[in-house]
C-alpha cells in the first residue's frame, strides 16, 4: 500500500512552508530516520526526518516550492515488495500543496493567510493520521497544552507501542524525545498511554483576523509612477509584523527607565577575559557585556519571581526558570534565540550558548524549541550607538528589556561632579501581570547586579 510523505508542522503555530530541498531522489530506498528534504520555516530551516521504510515512488512537490501547506502531499512510498509504478498511481488524496496564486495583485489576499485547517473539506472529526496514514503523528502535548518535543521517529514508535510520548523524559537537544528514549520506556513498561477515547473536536470561535493594513492602491497613489520598486514580503516579514501588531493591540505596554553605572562591570569583564584559560592559542571564552546583561536579567527574575510569569485569561503563569531570549538581527528581520535557565549558567557558558545561537540564527539553522517559548527578552541596540529606546514584548512574554549603549556622562557623586560610563535600559512590562512597582522593583534588581557585578559570580 502506498505510504504518503506529508508537509510536517515543525512548530505548533506553523500553517505552510518551503520545500528547499530534497536529499533523496525517486527510487532512493529509505528508512526510519533518514533524512530526506529541507524544510525552510518563517524564521529556521530543519531537515525532515522519514517515519516509513519504503522506495522514494514519486516526488509530488518539487524542491524549491514555496508555500505549501502543513499536511500538504510531498512525496509517495513504495512499501516492501510493491511495485513503484504501482504506488505512484495509488498514492495522494492529501491537502492540496500550497495556495493557488492570487491572478492579478488586485485579488484578494487574505485567503493566503489562513491557516490550513480552516479548509471546511478537512475533517475535523478524524485526528490527521486517520486521514492521512503516510503523515507523521502530530505532536504530542501534555495535559496543561504544552507542547512536547519528540523526533516523528519516536512519537511512530511510541504511538504503535501505546506509549504517551508526554510521559517519558527526553535525552535529546532541551529534552526532546528520541528513539532511544521510547525503546526504553517499552523495555520498562513505562509511560502506557490511558485508554484511547474516540476525539473529539473542540469547538471554538476562530480567531479574528488582524485588521489589514493599506492596501497597495491607497499606499502608492501617493507616490509618482516609476519612483518605486515593489518586493514581495517574505515569511518571516509577515510573521514579525503579525506578531507584534498582536502585541500592541493586546498587550497594554508600560515602561521603566533606568541608568546603570558600568565601570565595575566593564573592569570585571575586563579581568574575567583575561584569566581566560588558552585553548588552541584560543581563549576558552570572551565575555561581552551583552552576556553579563542576559545574566543579570536572568538573577533579577529569580530574586523577583513575581515578575517572571505570562498572563493567560485564566490564569497566572508563575515560570520556574529564567529562560531568556535574545534579539538576533538576521537578514529580512530578526530572531529570538533563548538561553535556557540562565540563573543557573556561567557567564563563560552563557557567552558559550550565545555565540553558538546567534551563528547558527542567521544561518537560520536554529530548531523551533531553540527559538520558541522563554520567559523574558532582551534586545540590545547599544552597539548601534542607540542611546535609550522601548521595545516592544515578545508573547508570551510579560517583559522585555531594551538596552542602550555605554556612554561617558558626567554624574553627581558625594557632592561632587564625576565621569561614569553609564547605559540606559528601559523595561517594558505586560500591566496585566506586572505592574509599574514590580517591574521597578525587577529593575532594581537589575541595575544591582549591573553595578555590583560580582554578585553574579556568587
Amino acid at each position: 500500500m502506498p505510504i504518503n510523505i506529508t508537509m510536517p508542522a515543525l512548530s505548533p503555530t506553523m500553517e505552510e512552508g518551503n520545500l528547499a530541498k530534497w536529499l533523496v531522489k525517486e527510487g532512493d530506498k529509505v528508512g526510519p530516520g533518514d533524512i530526506i528534504a529541507e524544510i525552510e520555516t518563517d524564521k529556521a530551516t530543519m531537515e525532515v526526518e522519514a517515519v516509513d521504510e519504503g522506495t522514494v515512488a514519486k516526488i509530488v512537490v518539487p524542491g524549491g516550492t514555496e508555500g505549501v501547506k502543513v499536511n500538504a502531499l510531498i512525496a509517495i512510498l513504495a512499501e516492501e515488495g510493491e511495485s513503484v509504478e504501482d504506488a505512484a498511481k495509488g498514492g495522494g488524496d492529501a491537502a492540496p500543496a500550497a495556495a493557488e496564486a492570487p491572478k492579478t495583485e488586485e485579488a484578494p489576499k487574505q485567503d493566503a493567510e489562513k491557516p490550513a485547517a480552516s479548509d471546511p473539506a478537512a475533517s475535523l472529526d478524524k485526528p490527521i493520521r486517520d486521514q492521512n496514514p503516510g503523515a507523521p503523528s502530530p505532536a504530542p502535548t501534555t495535559p496543561s497544552g504544552e507542547r512536547v518535543f519528540s523526533s516523528p521517529l519516536a512519537r511512530r514508535i511510541a504511538r504503535d507501542a501505546g506509549i504517551d510520548v508526554a510521559q517519558i523524559s527526553g535525552s535529546g537537544p532541551h529534552g526532546r524525545v528520541v528513539k532511544k528514549d521510547v525503546e526504553a520506556a517499552i523495555a520498562s513498561g513505562t509511560g502506557k498511554a490511558a485508554a484511547a477515547e474516540a476525539p473529539q473536536a473542540t469547538a471554538s470561535a476562530a480567531p479574528a483576523a488582524a485588521p489589514k493594513g493599506m492596501s497597495d492602491d491607497a499606499v502608492l497613489k501617493n507616490f509618482a509612477e516609476g519612483s518605486y520598486e515593489l518586493v514581495k514580503h517574505d515569511g518571516m516579514r509577515k510573521t514579525i509584523a503579525r506578531r507584534l501588531q498582536e502585541s500592541k493591540q493586546t498587550i497594554p505596554h508600560f515602561y521603566v527607565t533606568v541608568d546603570c553605572e558600568l565601570d565595575a562591570l566593564l573592569a570585571l569583564r575586563s579581568e574575567l577575559n583575561k584569566s581566560a584559560p588558552v585553548k588552541d592559542d584560543r581563549p576558552a571564552y570572551k565575555l561581552s557585556v551583552n552576556d553579563m546583561v542576559i545574566k543579570a536579567l536572568a538573577l533579577a527574575l529569580r530574586d523577583v519571581p513575581d515578575a517572571n510569569v505570562s498572563w493567560t485569561d485564566e490564569n497566572m503563569v508563575v515560570h520556574k526558570h529564567s529562560d531568556v531570549g535574545v534579539a538576533v538581527s538576521i537578514p529580512g528581520g530578526l530572531i529570538t534565540p533563548i538561553v535556557r535557565q540562565a540563573e543557573l549558567k556561567t557567564l563563560s557558558a552563557i557567552s558559550g550558548e550565545m555565540k553558538d545561537l546567534g551563528k547558527r540564527a542567521k544561518e537560520r539553522k536554529l530548531k523551533p524549541e531553540e527559538y520558541q517559548g522563554g520567559t523574558t527578552s532582551v534586545s540590545n541596540m547599544g552597539m548601534m550607538g542607540v542611546k535609550d529606546f522601548a521595545a516592544v514584548i515578545n508573547p508570551p512574554h510579560a517583559t522585555i528589556l531594551a538596552v542602550g549603549a555605554g556612554e561617558q556622562r558626567p554624574v553627581v557623586k558625594d557632592g561632587a561632579l564625576a565621569v561614569a560610563t553609564v547605559m540606559s535600559v528601559t523595561l517594558s512590562t505586560d500591566h496585566r501581570c506586572v505592574d509599574g512597582a514590580l517591574g521597578a522593583e525587577l529593575l532594581a534588581a537589575f541595575k544591582g547586579y549591573i553595578e555590583n557585578p560580582m554578585g553574579m559570580l556568587v
